[in-house]
């Protein structure tokens, strides 16, 4: 899933616990694919294109075990829950960010094709229910997805706006009579990675930004209960 609707899933998990602050959420639905950019960068986890790159199923991430494998993000939201909760002592904070790292790899699970390993050194037996392989529906799944986080989190026009302009950019990875720069892109995977790291800090950025307004309202909703409680 493209960093626009993985950051939108911060959105989600803020209106369900209210009281949890934004960056951090927004921090941990993401933090899956930081480490895959910082793997990448080190070549200790790989990526390779089609010679021509048309869609998105044309780039492949063919080596990424220890960011994307099922098992290191369960390890991961683990790992969250245990650090939040023993050094914030805050319950609630841990089971957020343990649901926002194990986000990222359910919703690629649901678009990618089967490069998401089980365990990070059983790579024969990969995962993924493949929405890539049809990219104009994997499109509009994204797209709506984005859109019912707006929704649940009941954002503002301006946040509908972010999310709907950043994925009709993305549209030229999902048809292939429209060309973007990843035509450029193609035997270049530094490229890739690059793009992908620019895109979630922007994205990451403009969610904060545009919904802090409505993330405030909620926590002083919050801080309203504890009081009358």
């Amino acid at each position: 899933m493209f960093a626009i609707n993985h950051a939108a899933t911060a959105l989600i998990i803020k209106k369900r616990f209210p009281g949890v602050p934004l960056v951090w959420l927004l921090i941990t639905v993401q933090f899956v694919e930081i480490l895959w950019v910082l793997l990448n960068f080190l070549d200790i986890e790989h990526t390779w294109t089609e010679s021509d790159i048309n869609t998105v199923a044309d780039i492949h991430l063919s080596y990424m075990p220890y960011s994307h494998s099922l098992m290191s993000s369960i390890v991961f939201a683990v790992m969250a829950w245990l650090i939040v909760y023993n050094f914030y002592k805050y319950r609630i904070a841990a089971i957020a960010a343990a649901i926002g790292i194990f986000s990222h790899i359910v919703l690629d699970m649901l678009t990618h094709t089967q490069d998401i390993s089980l365990f990070p050194f059983l790579l024969e037996q990969k995962i993924g229910v493949g929405l890539y392989a049809i990219p104009m529906a994997a499109f509009f799944v994204e797209m709506a997805y984005g859109v019912f986080c707006w929704w649940v989190f009941r954002g503002s026009k301006a946040l509908l706006a972010t999310i709907l302009t950043f994925n009709l950019a993305n549209i030229s990875f999902f048809l292939a009579v429209v060309k973007g720069p990843e035509v450029l892109m193609a035997n270049h995977p530094y490229w890739i990675v690059g793009a992908v790291a620019v895109q979630i800090v922007v994205t990451l950025a403009l969610i904060w930004l545009l919904a802090k307004p409505r993330s405030v309202v909620l926590e002083q909703q919050v801080a309203l209960q504890r009081i009358r409680a």
